[in-house]
């Protein structure tokens, strides 16, 4: 897409743009800054989105973003319809209209061993009359398959897959997407209009997430990165779509014409020669994963290898396609209604698999949700097998017919938990009975509630033995009170021998009973006992925190610590005082306000503080005055160079405070490695700086 010297002009002008924001330079053109910005903002994006190489730091790139933005507005009649501000657009989508596309859709055909793909060469050698034939290889990608059309260079359509011959018009959703240009010079090659396949992707990490923040909102997880970005594609709202993250690989030109006649360009003459163009032109393709080789055995040795570090790729992959790489073969070869003659798909070892489900067990967590659990017939899938898997909550069975009984369809991607995509209802019997979620809680019996708004029904009885034990293994952990000899294992093990009854009781053990236990030494038992008076000396937001309170982190923790000069004075706090707590809202204040109003945990509180754990707040409590006094951070993605806990402490002894989410009070979001919806999020707010890891050390510096 850019030459060498290109690239380093552009980088140039956008060092001197950043001169003159510095500089709040105002005798400069108005049309030639905008252009430049323009520019030099398309040439970020491709670098940051297609070649994971950026220029700019993400605050560089928002100051010019909101320049850009600003002197639009200023000056409405010089905003061009490609400028990178354009995409995102305004109001709802409330159809998708149906588009034909140029070329028909066609399906592959597939192979699932080497025997097929033989079978295949052999066929296509007979075809062809050749001994042997060129084959291009490529990922096949697991996603949304989606169509563009270009027409003087211009993005003019987006389309779905559809039934293959027609699709839905996605247009806008499409230009959320920063991996795709709104713009191609495809005229410099003589091309007018062309039409060009590909699949829309989400990130494994980016997934990963999205789900993480469904979680914290009481949300079932997506089912895997290709629904999601299926789903995400036929959103009405094109601002939701541009927060999802989502990204595209470009990867088959179907149909294009030429300016005046002209004969083909020389770039056009195989498949992978196509590649390689579009890739020039500022798409993101499967270049660099792609590999030309000559006859079938080396097609059959590229594919296996692939299949072997399938899960250390960034994106979901179910395959490799195989195609004929030279067009004039492509098209002596031909295809059927269904496939073409010169193409096939080799398909990795199922990750998908059906099963009987046989039962549905509820367990009851430590905050009281109760999860319905689906019980199948063992199944191996990708490598592990199968025999539990979550259903979230009651609307998941009702929405998705679940039966005691029922034929079910389970997948597992990669790293992705197992998931029942949808029962087979045209295979029941008859013998299938209804999934009847219970009223009572199937541990202490006492009634279920669900709260308004929710999909999750809770056991409100704190001392249900279920809570109990999970509490106490929250209050252990590492986070927590770090009581490292008292493992979940040892809690459960402990809690049935009525050694351990409750949180309280910890601190109470009769260690002699311990001693008669296998496995229970001298060390082991000194070791514990250490670890539990340790524990005593925590400060007094891992206290908080180990209490399991609903919505209470260990940045809401801190918070609270920071607060307070003694645990116990959280009884007295309005909500309106809790309310001016910096990032704590309405929700979180109901959850510390239900707990510190109950008897039983102000009981177990007191008896807590009787046995000398420590309910004061500490130096290490409060935010030290320094450099970052009054600052907010976060920080999102994967950190190289810090611990992610360590640079934590660093923002907190010069002063500064750590938010759980992205929001106007947030001042700095640090950003690492595959960073997800927070840095989408954060990008929309322009009091936000964003820093790169390296920027934030030296802030720190």
């Amino acid at each position: 897409m850019y030459t060498k010297e290109i690239e380093i002009t552009l980088s140039q002008l956008a060092k001197e743009l950043l001169g003159h924001l510095q500089q709040k330079e105002s005798k400069i053109a108005i049309d030639k800054t905008m252009d430049d910005l323009s520019r030099v903002i398309i040439y970020n994006d491709w670098r940051y989105y297609v070649q994971s190489e950026p220029v700019l730091s993400d605050y560089e790139y928002d100051q010019l973003y909101a320049w850009l933005k600003k002197l639009e507005l200023e000056h409405p009649d010089l905003v061009n319809p490609d400028s990178p501000t354009q995409r995102v657009a305004q109001g709802l989508t409330k159809a998708f209209p149906t588009v034909q596309h140029l070329v028909p859709m066609l399906s592959l055909e597939n192979s699932y061993n080497a025997d097929d793909l033989n079978d295949w060469d052999r066929k296509a050698r007979e075809l062809s009359g050749l001994a042997d034939i060129e084959y291009c290889i490529e990922p096949k990608f697991d996603g949304a398959s989606i169509s563009l059309i270009y027409e003087d260079d211009r993005l003019v359509r987006g389309a779905t897959r559809g039934d293959g011959v027609s699709g839905e018009d996605i247009t806008a959703n499409i230009r959320q997407i920063r991996s795709i240009p709104l713009t191609a010079k495809f005229a410099s090659h003589g091309i007018h209009s062309i039409e060009i396949r590909g699949e829309v992707l989400i990130n494994k990490n980016t997934f990963k997430a999205f789900n993480e923040q469904r979680a914290t909102e009481n949300l079932p997880p997506l089912a895997n990165p290709r629904n999601a970005a299926s789903g995400s594609l036929r959103m009405v709202d094109p601002r939701e779509v541009a927060k999802r993250g989502l990204e595209a690989f470009l990867y088959h030109m179907s149909y294009h014409t030429m300016e005046d006649g002209k004969a083909e360009p020389k770039e056009i003459q195989t498949h992978s020669n196509t590649l390689d163009l579009l890739s020039s032109l500022g798409f993101r393709t499967p270049s660099k994963e792609k590999k030309v080789v000559k006859g079938i055995q080396a097609v059959i040795d590229y594919c296996l290898k692939f299949e072997q570090e399938r899960d250390n790729l960034p994106y979901e992959i179910d395959g490799m396609v195989i195609k004929v790489n030279d067009y004039a073969l492509q098209d002596r070869l031909g295809m059927t209604t269904h496939h073409p003659r010169w193409a096939m798909a080799y398909k990795f070892k199922a990750r998908q698999a059906t099963s009987k489900l046989r039962n549905v067990e509820f367990q009851v967590g430590r905050t009281g949700s109760v999860t319905p659990v689906a019980k199948i017939d063992p199944v191996p899938i990708g490598g592990v097998t199968v025999g539990s898997i979550s259903l979230f909550n009651e609307d998941v069975i009702k929405e998705k017919d679940l039966k005691i009984g029922d034929t079910v369809l389970v997948e597992r991607a990669g790293d992705v938990i197992p998931y029942i995509v949808k029962s087979m209802p045209d295979l029941r019997d008859g013998t299938e009975t209804d999934i009847v979620f219970p009223t009572n809680c199937p541990v202490c019996h006492d009634p279920l509630f669900k709260p308004e708004g929710e999909s999750v029904w809770r056991c409100i009885n704190i001392n249900c033995e279920a809570q109990v034990v999970e509490r106490m293994i929250h209050f252990v952990s590492k986070d927590a009170m770090d009581i490292r000899s008292l493992g979940e294992s040892n809690v459960r093990k402990f809690y049935g021998l009525q050694i351990i009854p409750d949180i309280p009781g910890i601190y109470t053990i009769d260690y002699t009973k311990i001693e008669t236990l296998e496995g229970f030494g001298k060390k082991s038992l000194t070791n514990l006992q250490t670890a539990i008076e340790q524990s005593k000396t925590q400060p007094l937001h891992r206290l908080i925190f180990g209490l399991g309170i609903r919505y209470v982190g260990e940045t809401t923790a801190k918070t609270l610590a920071n607060a307070v000069h003694h645990l116990l004075d959280l009884r007295e706090w309005t909500e309106e005082q809790l309310l001016e707590l910096e990032d704590i809202g309405p929700k979180v204040v109901g959850s510390i306000r239900q707990f510190f109003s109950n008897a039983d945990n102000i009981h177990m509180l007191q008896r807590l503080e009787e046995l000398g754990v420590n309910f004061k707040s500490t130096k290490s409590d409060h935010h030290t005055s320094g450099n970052l006094e009054g600052q907010t951070f976060l920080f999102t993605g994967t950190l190289n160079k810090l611990k992610r806990s360590d640079a934590e402490a660093m923002v907190e002894q010069q002063g500064g405070k750590i938010l759980s989410g992205v929001s106007s009070k947030l001042n700095y979001l640090v950003v690492g490695d595959d960073a997800g919806s927070k840095l989408e999020k954060a990008k929309k707010i322009n009091t936000v700086r964003i820093l790169s890891e390296d920027d934030f050390i030296n802030l720190i510096q």
